[in-house]
């Protein structure tokens, strides 16, 4: 691909819009910029908070626990966090410089300020509100469609902005149907590494240590270390493990930032630690490493683009694809290899819900990414699976539209069910 291809420069872009830092899992951080962002509005601490969210936010909220917080799960703490102690400038790190007395003052506030919280649905997946107000003055603040995507803010009944909101509608960001596997495929193997290195190093470096304080601590249910205990340490077993250890860490308080895609710190780690293990154990270059990194991000870029930023869909199914697909590049594979592992492994495992954000999204990792080894070791053995065979068809971008019309579309009415049965009456 020459750099004067639209393409180019698009793929790049869309890179540094998608693999950015955040601390704690983006849905709860998102709530909690909204928050800071309207105690910012308000310039004051306020005596009442209304939070509004659609269904899926709730669903997303609810049983993560918000980095430094002192372990405090779900949306009155992420809430409480950004109004006591969040930087709105820093966006998803929005919470990352708590201090001790703060985490104190954290939980006085929500012991001291009423909290109320409405599920609302305006047919936007991706909606929050977060309302304020002391004595006669307020502000109120919405951000929709993806996690820093502020389109309103109102202060004592002034609109100072309103920025029109369509369903699933991503103004302001690279155009993602430029993404097809063969532009992929040319971009990461054409690509002046240089256009990408800083943004895929700092992936590495962010998620792998996450991977290994994973690995290290006590978090949740030790998925990683589970499968080293049980599995041995095989390099298969290994790039499994120390995605699930990050994600260990990561849903159950760890104050590690990491590098997200497609909106997901979970999809980040699972898109890159298997890569970065298999790297190491291969002994690749650095320039092979990166290039496989590439794929690995924009091939699950590629499949959730059409499934949207959340859904009923577990996107680590997408994200395991995209760390097989790299993991074949890794092992010499070609863009045959590629395009049969993504198949072979959606054909495996979609079909994994999103229940939510919590500890038992370490082992649906370890599946994802376990399902894109099978399917690249599948095709190495001459066995694929063939058109027909369920919502696999012929050629890997029709099998893709498949995918995202199942997890867009054919799971709207499931979400809704996870939902109600998530949180009952709870916030109606």
């Amino acid at each position: 691909m020459d750099k004067t291809d639209i393409r180019y420069q698009a793929y790049i872009d869309i890179l540094k819009e998608e693999l950015i830092p955040a601390m704690g899992c983006t849905e709860p951080i998102a709530l909690a910029y909204a928050a800071a962002t309207a105690r910012e509005l308000l310039g004051a601490m306020p005596e009442r908070v209304e939070v509004s969210a659609s269904g899926s936010i709730i669903k997303n909220v609810k049983s993560v626990i918000v980095p430094n917080t002192g372990h405090l799960k779900g949306i009155p703490a992420a809430a409480a966090a950004g109004i006591v102690a969040g930087d709105a400038e820093k966006q998803l790190e929005v919470i990352s410089c708590v201090t001790p007395e703060q985490e104190t003052q954290i939980r006085e506030f929500l012991e001291q300020v009423p909290i109320t919280v409405e599920h609302i649905d305006h047919h936007i997946t991706f909606d929050i509100f977060v309302t304020l107000y002391r004595g006669e003055e307020s502000s109120r603040v919405r951000i929709a469609n993806y996690h820093t995507n502020l389109v309103y803010k109102e202060k004592n009944g002034q609109i100072l902005l309103d920025l029109p909101v369509e369903e699933e509608s991503e103004k302001g960001l690279t155009d993602r149907s430029l993404l097809d596997m063969e532009g992929i495929w040319d971009f990461i193997n054409t690509a002046d590494v240089s256009d990408i290195k800083e943004t895929l190093d700092r992936q590495a470096q962010f998620n792998m240590k996450i991977a290994q304080e994973g690995m290290n601590g006590d978090y949740g249910a030790n998925i990683g270390k589970v499968l080293l205990d049980s599995c041995g340490q095989d390099v298969q077993t290994r790039a499994k493990a120390m995605a699930a250890a990050g994600s260990d860490a990561r849903m159950n308080g760890c104050e590690l930032p990491v590098i997200i895609n497609s909106g997901s710190g979970n999809q980040g780690i699972t898109v890159s630690v298997p890569v970065l293990v298999y790297a190491k154990e291969l002994g690749a270059s650095e320039e092979k490493t990166l290039r496989a990194l590439a794929l690995s991000n924009l091939c699950a870029i590629h499949q959730k683009t059409r499934i949207g930023r959340l859904s009923a869909y577990c996107g680590a199914v997408n994200a395991g694809s995209g760390a097989g697909a790299g993991i074949a590049y890794l092992c010499g594979g070609g863009f045959k290899e590629i395009v049969h592992t993504v198949v072979n492994s959606l054909a495996i495992v979609s079909g994994i819900v999103c229940d939510g954000a919590k500890a038992s999204c370490a082992a649906k990792i370890a599946a994802a990414v376990d399902a894109g080894l099978l399917g690249y070791n599948m095709y190495l053995r001459g066995q694929q699976f063939y058109g027909g065979d369920g919502i696999v068809t012929k050629g890997v971008e029709e099998t893709i539209k498949n995918v995202g019309r199942l997890g867009k579309d054919g799971m709207q009415q499931t979400n809704e069910e996870i939902i109600r049965i998530m949180v009952g009456t709870a916030y109606k």
